[in-house]
């Protein structure tokens, strides 16, 4: 059942990505597996957060967000600040019956977590920002104990020795990393996940835009 309402789910996007641009994909074939089994890649680590609230920041088009929501049966919150996206997403969510458990958001994930602080059991991030700037933006919105799984294509030494460098300010700890192919046989992916253990040791959320422009750096 899940399997088939991904399915269906996809069909509706690619129809409004011809007049919307939601997805630089337009084959199916294609979008089966940079969409939804490149979505699912993170199943197993969302699965081991704990129970809760889901969170998939800058959604897009609703991946990796719809079909892991519809995996793990989780209440999810899909985020993006592009209205006319998460307009379109909505839309298709609840032509499927799915608008009970599956919501959007286009509020700026700052404003988010003013608005809901410690709300969140797990996120998700693919291809959105550098980890350090996740980790800024996710700690404030996860509950102890919560996780945030990124996806990666590629993620240089540098940029894991940055995240790992403010973890300790934000609360955040590294639990796990993983490497695998999709079946295409050359999209490559990494999945990193880090824990909220602690209370952030500054102010969070900084001003919008703040985590990406001018990212944290370890206190001396």
């Amino acid at each position: 059942m899940a399997q088939e309402l991904m399915g269906q789910y996809l069909d509706l996007i690619l129809e409004a990505n011809k007049t919307t641009n939601l997805t630089r994909i337009t084959s199916r074939d294609e979008a089966l597996v940079l969409h939804i089994e490149d979505s699912l890649v993170g199943l197993e680590e969302v699965s081991e957060a704990p129970d809760g609230l889901y969170g998939d920041l800058g959604s897009g088009g609703g991946f990796p967000g719809v079909p892991l929501a519809l995996a793990t049966g989780r209440e999810t919150v899909l985020v993006d600040s592009v209205k006319k996206k998460m307009a379109i997403v909505q839309q298709a969510v609840n032509q499927l019956g799915l608008g009970r458990q599956i919501t959007t958001c286009s509020d700026r994930i700052e404003d988010l977590a003013l608005d809901r602080p410690g709300s969140f059991s797990v996120l998700t991030a693919r291809a959105l920002s550098r980890l350090v700037a996740l980790l800024e933006l996710s700690s404030p919105l996860l509950v102890k104990g919560g996780r945030l799984v990124c996806y990666k294509a590629q993620l240089s030494d540098e940029e894991m020795r940055e995240a790992r460098a403010v973890e300790d300010l934000l609360g955040m700890r590294l639990v796990s990393q993983r490497e695998t192919t999709l079946s295409d046989g050359e999209t490559r992916r990494t999945i990193v996940v880090f824990e909220k253990v602690g209370k952030a040791k500054l102010k969070l959320p900084r001003r919008i835009g703040a985590a990406q422009k001018t990212p944290l750096k370890p206190r001396s």
